[in-house]
C-alpha cells in the first residue's frame, strides 16, 4: 500500500510515467544510479616528471623538450604533459633562454654555457605550497633537462 500512495505522489507531482512498468524501471534506476554516484574513483597523483632529451646543444634554432607525467593510476604516463616551463642558472632564475608553454627553448644572443630547463607542477591535493624555488623546485613535483648554448 505504501509503495501506491508513493507511486500516486510522484505522478501528481509529474516525474514518472503512471504505470507500474515505468515506474518500477525509474525506482531501479534511480537505486543503481545512487549506488553508482556514491562510488569515489582513485585517487590519481602526479608522481614524477621527465623531461627529453635530458641534455640538448642549441645549434641555431631553438630545441624542442617534451614532458612526461608519470601518474599512480592508469593512464600511467602522460605526454606532453600541462606544466609549468623555466629555465635558470646556477640556481638563479634568467632571461638568457626562454622556453615557451610548449616547451621550446630558444638561447638569446650572448647566452653561453649550460642553462636548467625544468617543466613543473604544483600538486592539488596536500598541503598549501609557498616554497617554489627559481629552478621549478621546492614543494612542487619538476622534471629538468640540460641546455648547453654555444
Amino acid at each position: 500500500m505504501e509503495g501506491r500512495r508513493l507511486k500516486a505522489r510522484l505522478c501528481e507531482w509529474g516525474q514518472c510515467m503512471c504505470n507500474w512498468r515505468n515506474w518500477a524501471l525509474w525506482m531501479t534506476l534511480c537505486s543503481v544510479g545512487g549506488l553508482l554516484s556514491c562510488a569515489s574513483p582513485a585517487a590519481r597523483d602526479l608522481q614524477s616528471i621527465t623531461l627529453t632529451p635530458l641534455a640538448a646543444d642549441a645549434t641555431g634554432s631553438g630545441v624542442q623538450f617534451a614532458a612526461t607525467g608519470h601518474w599512480t593510476t592508469a593512464p600511467t604516463l602522460v605526454t606532453p604533459l600541462p606544466a609549468r616551463w623555466g629555465v635558470c642558472k646556477n640556481d638563479a632564475a634568467t632571461d638568457q633562454v626562454t622556453v615557451t608553454q610548449a616547451g621550446l627553448a630558444t638561447c638569446q644572443k650572448g647566452a653561453s654555457g649550460t642553462y636548467t630547463v625544468f617543466a613543473a607542477d604544483t600538486p592539488t591535493s596536500g598541503p598549501v605550497c609557498n616554497v617554489i624555488t627559481a629552478c621549478g623546485g621546492g614543494c612542487q613535483i619538476s622534471g629538468s633537462a640540460q641546455l648547453t648554448c654555444p
